[in-house]
């Protein structure tokens, strides 16, 4: 998997990500304690506010910049959002209101929902080989599972040396690294698109295509089975573990750990399987591994607490790995039905309406969760997952191809 490092663009470039990433990690800490100092008991509400928030920018701003900016050198985009995203992030120490953090959340996911996605689309243009991109993918998945398990420890070591406030200027530390290392690297030019074309239809250019190409279409069901496993891991583990079975923060930190273990599991032997193993093949079976899991999550509170919390720990493994299977080889499917000059649309449109599908999952998981209980949640989110892997399998109908030559037949037709 290491052999891509070998490339100089993608390893800057991979490195940028790195670093990006775990100023994220640390900003996430800092937030919510920024929170508790500001909003002191409510901070569980504006930190939900603030990931509503993040869930609209990405949904609703990743398009429209896209557009807006798509003539624009790829360097320049990526640098400019480092930029505001480190600027945001000096600022944040010094609010002392609620609607301050909401606002400098707005801009600064904003500014994330413009990096993301022209980031990604970059990634086919230099890893061409299928193979290379494949390891690219995974060592990308990898490293937001190791991101996700290590920026926490690394934020509590730096808690015992100095404020939280210092968390800051570390997530502006990541970002400007990430600028730095953008600048030092040669991008591919990518094509670009027709001037003439309305702002409305190079904003929605990117969904019309997803929609119109079966795989695609397949690709956009499965997002929905990935948001109800998420969600509940995401929202309800702590319920889970302290609520229900008794455990410590150190248990939370452990089971979220079970799911991060499952995604880099699958992270890691994804270029040998699907060398092996068609894509569609894999994806599908993280369709049908998410219900099950799902279902499974429905048991660990009804079990006494050792059983329960076993069971738990399997089952977020196995959720981890069923997201993995589906969101690390994604990005192959995006690339195969893409041309050059409609990658970054199709690559914004996957990034926006995937986590479109958080703002029903997230909800669900967290109000029904108090007002029904857990396992009744992890039978309708099951329930959801299933109606969407029944969906993808329709969409995406077994026959049909996944590489470039569907392309060609869909622009024939």
């Amino acid at each position: 998997m290491l052999t891509v490092l070998r490339d100089p663009r993608f390893r800057k470039l991979f490195t940028a990500q790195v670093v990006a990433l775990i100023g994220t990690g640390l900003l996430t800490v800092a937030l919510g304690l920024l929170a508790y100092e500001v909003a002191g008991g409510q901070a569980g509400a504006v930190l939900g506010t603030a990931l509503a928030i993040k869930m609209v920018a990405y949904v609703a701003v990743a398009p429209v910049i896209s557009a807006l900016t798509l003539r624009l050198p790829r360097k320049l985009v990526l640098v400019s959002a480092d930029a505001v995203r480190a600027g945001i992030a000096l600022m944040l120490p010094f609010v002392t209101h609620t609607w301050q953090i909401y606002v400098l959340i707005a801009l600064l996911q904003s500014a994330s929902a413009t990096f993301t996605p022209a980031f990604q689309s970059l990634i086919p243009s230099i890893l061409v080989d299928e193979e290379d991109y494949t390891r690219g993918l995974s060592l990308s998945r990898l490293a937001y599972d190791m991101e996700s398990l290590l920026s926490p420890v690394l934020a509590a070591a730096l808690l015992t040396i100095i404020s939280y406030h210092w968390l800051f200027v570390g997530t502006a530390a990541g970002f400007v690294a990430s600028a730095l290392l953008v600048v030092t690297t040669r991008l591919p030019r990518l094509a670009a698109p027709e001037r003439s074309a309305p702002l409305l239809r190079r904003i929605t250019e990117g969904a019309r295509i997803m929609m119109n190409r079966p795989v695609l279409r397949g690709l956009l069901a499965m997002n929905m089975a990935v948001a109800a496993a998420t969600a509940l891991v995401i929202v309800n583990t702590v319920v889970y573990v302290r609520d229900q079975l008794g455990g410590s923060n150190t248990a939370v930190a452990l089971a979220l750990g079970c799911f991060g273990f499952g995604s880099m599991a699958v992270a890691l032997s994804t270029p040998r399987l699907l060398a092996r193993v068609p894509d569609r093949s894999f994806m599908m079976t993280g369709c049908v591994l998410l219900p099950l899991g799902l279902i499974a999550a429905s048991l660990p509170t009804l079990l006494p607490r050792g059983a329960g919390a076993l069971v738990l720990a399997v089952t977020w493994v196995l959720l981890g790995a069923g997201t993995s299977m589906i969101n690390t080889p994604s990005a192959r499917l995006l690339r195969a039905q893409s041309e050059p000059d409609t990658r970054t649309a199709v690559f914004t449109a996957q990034f926006s309406l995937s986590h479109a599908c958080f703002l029903v999952t997230y909800p669900v998981a967290g109000k029904l969760g108090a007002l029904a209980g857990l396992p009744t949640t992890a039978i309708v989110l099951a329930a959801v997952a299933t109606l969407a892997a029944t969906t993808a399998a329709r969409a995406w109908p077994a026959h049909v191809p996944t590489g470039p030559e569907a392309v060609t037949a869909a622009a024939g037709r």
